[in-house]
């Protein structure tokens, strides 16, 4: 059995090998760089609450169903969805590099989509994880990943069709 003091090492490590990775999931989820980095402390500490029980192999994709599961309590608390209201986390394109606007405007993207959509393309996209992981961690089963994730992904080329054809015009 670990003592407390080893749980805390071991906990630390993961936090600073995993900050990263679920930032831009929550900030993907989210559109909001506050609102991410206050999802992922809150899932920090439910995961740090469970450490002791939590399969360090396997802690990343436990910490991203925490990360999940908590945006999904927070919109459920809100009533609905929610969208990245006008003017926030813009970049000024004068000061930033282009990789930074394009995120911006694909975060906007994403924020189209519904919950579960958005959620299945961030997961298999934009984390890499297959089907069965991200069904696992978004609790539905694989087809309705795919189906999610197709429907998401044919909802983002139409509106970037959209977009192009009002940017020629």
């Amino acid at each position: 059995m670990s003592t407390r003091a080893e749980l805390d090492e071991t906990f630390g490590r993961f936090v600073a090998l995993s900050q990263v990775s679920l930032t831009r999931t929550a900030w993907y989820l989210t559109g909001d760089t506050d609102l991410a980095a206050d999802l992922v402390q809150e899932a920090y500490v439910k995961v740090y609450v469970a450490w002791a029980r939590v399969r360090h192999d396997d802690a990343l994709a436990y910490a991203r169903r925490v990360v999940v599961n908590t945006n999904i309590d927070r919109l459920r608390r809100r009533h609905g969805e929610t969208y990245l209201p006008e003017g926030r986390d813009v970049v000024d394109p004068r000061n930033a590099t282009a990789g930074v606007d394009e995120r911006d405007e694909f975060a906007r993207w994403l924020a189209i989509l519904p919950r579960q959509q958005r959620q299945a393309v961030v997961l298999r996209y934009l984390q890499d994880l297959s089907e069965a992981e991200a069904a696992e961690i978004m609790g539905i089963s694989r087809g309705a990943v795919s189906s999610n994730a197709s429907r998401g992904l044919a909802a983002l080329r139409a509106h970037a069709a959209r977009f192009e054809r009002e940017a020629v015009a």
